[in-house]
């Protein structure tokens, strides 16, 4: 039966309007979702489609294409909700369409006068479908002979049908394999009854959403599959809306969970590691079975074990504290849907910096709030210790050696571990530094896991794997104290409980905003083509161990790259950078504003809350300052007051802002040069030009002599900076040259020299060049002090350890007796890189892990020569 006139529009009745503004209002809903639907809307004719036949399913759908103002759904199959339907009808008319109207017909009438529908593609077996066995344990076909009427209807027409699909996701907890006891009551997880879907919904209200897969133009499709039957359009059309549906859902409950003990035993009858073991034990079976053993033992010990209930703990507790210490999380918007859509087919290995332990907290904070799933974080078995191992352990944390020591049978146990879980798709969280950087630059990336990774990843062909390097950015680090002691030349102190109930300090202060930002998504196949290798060339060792390490620091600077500019690490970066003792607030602002035109020129990403449009916020370098005066890194006066000791006199702290003095205490530079190297890579470059420029007699130097001067500098930081990998020095000097001069820092002039140009921001060219020179003072300071210490060598070799240490207390004399400026010049990391640096350089020789002078500066005098070579780049020419 066909009725003369399209179905009217109507408000849900009163059953529904409680039902709806009670429990569907808390669904979250993409902008791009209505867009998207809205915009197909006038292209074509709508159909929602959905996979398993659920009446709240229908009802949320229903009341948010109302709430939206979308194609408003006059059909979807019978799921008899009689009082509850929101298709109205009369009695007359129900009575008429039972006894004349087919499903299909009425699908046909409600597509045909411009109306959409929701369409179920399965049902749930009824106890006579699964005593027959038509079930085979899975859903029954529903929706065969709708799509075949959509088909017929495509035929006939040319204005578009277009399928959509639709998921919702009443929780994110992982399926499991097998039936459980609450199934019998509720329904499966495939099949939830309402009363499971509301029960799902209640204890996952923060987190229920509403997902959109790819559409179907049926027109299109029919266009570019002819030839062929209607039969098969039916089964190919169902075939593709059900993968995207499993797709859309996949993403954000991830793969299957597994109980432990099977899943260990999965790894342990892994074939190279069962190799392994095989090869160890020769012969003898006795040995075989202890091996076996201990490899269980090991795989106990590493598994993660994630628990539903303990992440929802979790997410309760971290609600709290992270709104607690922190303002609030920026994450990169953009990157955050680049993964979503990527994860529907691949697996994905987030490579985070690592800057702090909230690091294993921060991605799976954010991927549970966006709905996605979470991600198993490799952590360094030092962090096993109760109670904090066995709580990471159930939040996604496996627990791996820092070293291995040579141990084959573990080496092949990790190994076999992560290709389980790159097999089974799971997101993975590897930190590429191993430890934490106390500096706040990125560390040398190690490789051993990331190369089992390679390995691993290789050995599923069929499954995609995607790196993603992503930048966790800091305004203040909670551990900056305990860094300032470690820097200093303190012992670091291991991980115990002890240490953790000690940090409940951090709750007492403030710690600016956390910044999230993804870097380009990277494969292995990429590296590999970057290297100019053919398909199956990473069966050779040599050319995988390439590709690890391309991939490795490609990922390093993708992490550079993207690191995002904060209120706080501006602020540290323009308080370090002013070569005087202190600096009024209006100045302070106008050094953040000078400096962040410069970042932006650099390309550096600007977080929301530091600037206005493209003008720096000036509540925002007052929210930075407070949050460091609140942290004792630095110290307000007030310009009509003599300075006070500010430990003693705490009480008459003068509040930042308008006409307020700032001065950053020299107990405390160390801990807020931490947030300001977070930004030094954008800068550095152009550093080691002012550094050079500056050397007596000063600017106005040969083309080729500031060329050398500069190389020099940056072969002598070889270990200390990224420098970029996307040219050779030449192509990155020439470039950083023309931006200098592009910008007014520096001017060509007459016989290919160079000299200081007339500068930009109300600053000229020379202050331009002692600011970026200042940001670099206090790496030239620790490289002369680790020259100074070379003299201990003269008497002998020393261990890394034992030279440091002795080194440290050479750097604390000479900052006292004022040889050097820079308090945080007495650092730990800034000797260890500048002994590398020496050994490159072929001033020492190392043996058996101690260090001696070559035959060549083995001698006072040569070690003074060193000392002059580097304390000449600090003698910077006058104004």
């Amino acid at each position: 039966m066909t009725p003369s006139s399209p179905p009217k529009g109507h408000e849900p009745n009163p059953a529904l309007r409680v039902l709806y503004n009670w429990f569907f209002d808390a669904i979250q809903v993409d902008e791009s979702w209505v867009r998207e639907v809205r915009e197909l809307s006038q292209r074509g004719r709508v159909v929602y489609v959905l996979r398993n036949l659920n009446p709240v399913d229908f009802l949320a759908l229903d009341y948010l294409t109302k709430r939206y103002d979308l194609p408003q759904i006059r059909f979807v199959n019978d799921l008899r909700l009689g009082l509850l339907s929101p298709i109205p009808r009369n009695l007359l008319q129900a009575i008429a369409t039972r006894h004349k109207a087919t499903p299909a017909q009425e699908l046909q009438d409600a597509v045909e006068h411009g109306s959409s529908a929701a369409l179920f593609l399965k049902r749930p077996p009824t106890v006579l479908d699964v005593a027959s066995g038509q079930s085979r344990g899975r859903g029954m076909r529903e929706g065969d002979e709708l799509i075949r009427t959509l088909i017929d209807l495509q035929h006939k027409s040319d204005r578009p049908v277009l399928l959509v699909p639709q998921v919702f996701l009443w929780t994110n907890r992982p399926d499991t394999h097998g039936a459980q006891w609450v199934d019998a009551f509720f329904g499966p997880r495939e099949w939830p009854s309402p009363v499971r879907t509301i029960m799902q919904f209640l204890y996952n209200y923060k987190h229920v959403r509403l997902r959109a897969g790819e559409p179907l133009d049926l027109a299109q499709y029919l266009q570019e599959h002819t030839g062929t039957t209607d039969d098969n359009h039916v089964r190919r059309v169902i075939y593709v809306m059900l993968r995207r549906l499993e797709r859309e859902r996949r993403a954000v409950t991830g793969p299957a969970f597994t109980p432990p003990d099977r899943q260990r035993n999965q790894v342990l009858h892994s074939p190279k590691l069962q190799k392994v073991i095989a090869h160890m034990a020769g012969d003898k079976q006795e040995d075989r079975y202890t091996l076996t053993r201990k490899t269980m033992d090991m795989l106990k010990q590493m598994q993660a074990t994630p628990d539903a209930n303990t992440i929802k703990g979790l997410e309760v507790l971290l609600d709290r504290v992270f709104h607690r210490v922190y303002a609030g999380i920026d994450v990169d918007r953009a990157g955050i849907e680049a993964i979503r859509e990527k994860s529907k087919e691949s697996t994905i290995i987030l490579l985070p910096s690592h800057k702090s332990h909230v690091d294993y907290l921060v991605l799976s904070y954010v991927f549970n709030y966006e709905n996605l799933s979470l991600p198993m974080i490799a952590a360094g078995d030092n962090l096993s210790f109760f109670p904090l191992g066995p709580i990471l352990r159930r939040a996604g944390g496996f627990f791996i050696r820092r070293q291995f020591g040579g141990d084959r049978l573990y080496s092949a146990a990790v190994e076999a571990y992560v290709r389980r879980l790159i097999r089974d798709g799971h997101t993975m969280e590897l930190f590429l530094e191993g430890g934490r950087s106390r500096t706040g630059k990125l560390l040398k990336p190690r490789v051993g896991l990331l190369s089992m990774l390679v390995d691993a990843a290789l050995a599923v062909p069929n499954r995609e794997v995607v790196f993603v390097p992503i930048s966790i950015g800091y305004e203040r680090i909670v551990e900056s104290s305990s860094y300032g002691k470690e820097l200093l030349g303190g012992d670091k102190k291991k991980e115990d409980a002890a240490g953790l109930l000690k940090s409940t300090e951090v709750l007492r202060h403030r710690y600016g905003r956390i910044n999230v930002q993804f870097g380009q998504h990277l494969t292995i196949k990429r590296m590999s083509d970057e290297l100019g290798y053919a398909d199956g060339a990473l069966h050779s060792p040599p050319k995988r161990r390439a590709v690890v390490n391309r991939l490795a620091n490609r990922s390093m600077d993708e992490i550079n790259r993207v690191t995002a500019v904060t209120p706080g690490s501006l602020t540290a970066l323009a308080l370090l950078s002013d070569e005087r003792r202190g600096t009024s607030h209006e100045e302070l602002v106008l050094r953040c504003e000078r400096l962040l035109s410069v970042l932006r020129s650099a390309g550096a990403r600007i977080t929301p809350r530091t600037v206005d449009g493209d003008t720096l916020r000036e509540e925002a370098v007052y929210e930075a300052v407070q949050m460091f005066v609140e942290g004792e890194m630095l110290e307000t006066h007030s310009p009509n007051e003599p300075v006070v000791d500010r430990d003693r006199d705490r009480e008459r702290r003068v509040e930042p802002g308008s006409g307020c003095l700032y001065r950053v205490p020299e107990r405390k530079r160390i801990e807020l040069d931490v947030s300001k190297n977070i930004l030094i890579h954008f800068v550095v470059e152009r550093a080691l030009v002012a550094t050079a420029m500056l050397i007596p007699p000063g600017p106005n130097l040969p083309m080729d002599t500031l060329r050398q001067r500069v190389k020099e500098i940056s072969g002598l930081f070889k270990y200390e900076f990224r420098f970029r990998a996307d040219g050779n020095f030449d192509a990155i000097f020439d470039e950083t040259i023309a931006a200098m001069v592009a910008c007014g820092e520096l001017e060509r002039v007459a016989g290919d020299h160079i000299d200081t140009g007339p500068g930009h921001d109300e600053w000229t060219g020379q202050v331009w060049l002692r600011t970026y020179a200042a940001i670099l003072r206090n790496f030239v300071e620790g490289y002369r002090i680790a020259a100074r210490g070379l003299a201990a060598l003269v008497k002998g070799p020393l261990s890394e350890k034992d030279w440091v240490k002795r080194t440290l207390g050479v750097g604390h004399r000479m900052y006292l007796s004022g040889e050097i400026e820079r308090h945080e010049a007495v650092s730990r990391p800034l000797l260890e890189n500048a002994l590398q640096a020496f050994k490159e350089e072929g001033y020492l020789d190392l043996q058996d892990k101690k260090y001696s002078l070559t035959e060549s500066w083995d001698s006072a005098d040569a070690v003074r020569a060193i000392e002059g070579r580097i304390a000449g780049y600090l003698k910077a020419s006058p104004e």
